[in-house]
């Protein structure tokens, strides 16, 4: 079943830090019809949200707010509210998963926002780097997260879970199928280099390769395929140095929708 197809605004902030609603109108006019936000450039939640609907787009999820401080999230659920959401998301750091007792302090954290936001209506999904799924022990560590989090739902990026290449993404997925309501997908060609990373933009330099999906090495179709839970598909490229974002973008949508993978 074809899964409806947005796209994570964290991909075109430099165009949105000039013009937000520019960019917003650039965006529907390439096909997409879902938006996930990462700040919102000096435009009110609720104007966003007004701005995203002239342009026939919904607001599929969020990255702002972005819960993390699990005694002060009332600020962060009048944002979903204001965006019409009843989902919010959470991530961490390296340091957050670098050994076993930083996952059981990251798990228990995580779990009292979990339960702060289920008693108010919202459910929590987590989205993930590569460093989750490292492995201690010969064991996942995103999956010995799981076991302490089991309420906790998942936004998976696809391309990051191959731990810069090397875990199999459909393998890494599976374990989260039946949590995973969003997935988070990008393309391209892992080098396994990334352990000297520098910056790039202001961002950690993977040293990886990011592609238009449709162009590098995920097996885009049969993750969409296993995803049996998840409600949309979002493109996020973090960069892209093959070519302008919003071609990028168009060759992504043109990718999903010509070969059926998503609406």
């Amino acid at each position: 079943m074809k899964k409806p197809l947005g796209v994570q605004l964290y991909s075109v902030r430099q165009y949105a830090a000039k013009d937000f609603v520019a960019t917003l109108k650039r965006i529907s006019e390439i096909g997409f019809k879902y938006v996930e936000p990462a700040g919102f450039f000096n435009i009110r939640p609720s104007e966003f949200l007004k701005v995203c609907g002239d342009f026939g787009l919904k607001v599929c999820s969020s990255h702002s707010p972005w819960a993390r401080n699990p005694e002060s999230l009332g600020l962060e659920m009048d944002t979903a509210d204001a965006l019409g959401l009843k989902t919010m998301v959470c991530g961490w750091g390296p340091d957050d998963f670098k050994d076993l007792d930083a996952i059981k302090r990251t798990a228990e954290t995580t779990s009292k926002i979990q339960e702060v936001l289920e008693r108010n209506g919202y459910t929590l999904f987590q989205h993930n780097h590569y460093w989750e799924f490292e492995r201690i022990d010969g064991r996942v560590k995103y999956e010995i997260f799981k076991e302490l989090c089991p309420k906790v739902k998942y936004e998976i990026d696809c391309f990051w879970s191959t731990n810069k290449g090397a875990e199999d993404p459909v393998e890494m997925l599976k374990p989260f199928v039946k949590d995973t309501i969003l997935l988070h997908m990008k393309d391209g060609v892992c080098k396994q280099s990334a352990a000297n990373a520098g910056m790039k933009n202001g961002l950690l330099d993977m040293k990886i390769d990011l592609l238009p999906l449709g162009s590098g090495d995920l097996p885009i179709a049969r993750l969409v395929e296993t995803a049996t839970e998840a409600k949309a598909v979002i493109v996020e490229l973090d960069y892209c140095d093959s070519m302008e974002m919003y071609a990028a973008l168009q060759k992504s949508y043109d990718y999903m929708v010509s070969n059926g993978i998503a609406e």
